[in-house]
């Protein structure tokens, strides 16, 4: 089946079961922040996975390519990137496992059943608004600064969202570790596993992938470091699988 692209839209490769992605190089283009989170996330075989502001709805196929759960979700607010989402689950014959919701991410548990998630995930806007410039175009700027939702209002949506037992994971910048760490515990998700992102072995850290229970008790596990190159333009071996060269 060809699908029809709208005036800017490009398909990209995911590398993965031959999937591809629609996407507006005028709009804000799913990066590597998602594919890790889509590495690092679990979805049980026969799961249900819901993923919270999904923008093209990157995690919910790359989730649908790598796991054997049987329904993926992808909420996200915007129209016109739920549309190409919409249109990308389509075009990879997917719409038996994903789907696509426009809606809110604080009126999410209107939309969906409480606690009726095996997996919840989101890759959140990172900048509150004195970090950085903000993006004249709201798409964009709505995609890395807090200005329709919050990191509460994402945390409050995975608790309310993910079972008893269930499992919320989300990527951020390593920056706001000690919010979101109060955060989440304050929703009773509990983390339990953190890895952090360097862009090269001798840099900070510049990315924090995080995996809460919900009701959990507190004990965390601190993976060894995940390094994206090993050096300009040449991923390491362990990006280079994530990414499914």
């Amino acid at each position: 089946m060809r699908t029809e692209l709208k005036d800017g839209e490009r398909l990209d490769e995911l590398h993965r079961n031959g999937f591809q992605i629609i996407q507006n190089e005028k709009l804000f283009c799913f990066g590597m922040d998602a594919v890790l989170l889509s590495g690092f996330a679990q979805v049980p075989d026969g799961g249900r996975a819901l993923d919270l502001g999904t923008g093209t709805g990157i995690i919910p196929i790359l989730l649908a390519a790598k796991t054997a759960g049987s329904y993926f979700a992808g909420l996200e607010i915007s129209a016109v990137s739920a549309d190409m989402a919409k249109r990308s689950v389509l075009h990879n014959g997917l719409e038996q496992r994903v789907e696509i919701i426009q809606g809110d991410i604080k009126e999410a548990g209107e939309l969906f059943a409480p606690a009726s998630f095996d997996t919840v995930t989101s890759n959140p806007p990172y900048m509150i608004g004195q970090h950085g410039l903000v993006n004249p175009d709201i798409e964009k700027a709505a995609a890395r600064h807090e200005i329709l939702c919050t990191l509460e209002d994402v945390v409050r949506a995975a608790a309310r969202l993910v079972r008893p037992g269930g499992k919320f994971y989300m990527v951020h910048r390593p920056f706001r570790l000690a919010e979101i760490i109060r955060t989440l515990s304050e929703y009773r998700l509990e983390p339990k596993r953190m890895r952090l992102v360097y862009p090269y072995v001798d840099r900070e850290p510049n990315m924090v992938l995080i995996e809460a229970l919900r009701g959990g008790r507190p004990r965390m596990t601190v993976e060894k470091p995940l390094i994206v190159y090993e050096r300009p333009g040449v991923y390491t071996p362990e990006i280079t699988e994530i990414y499914g060269y």
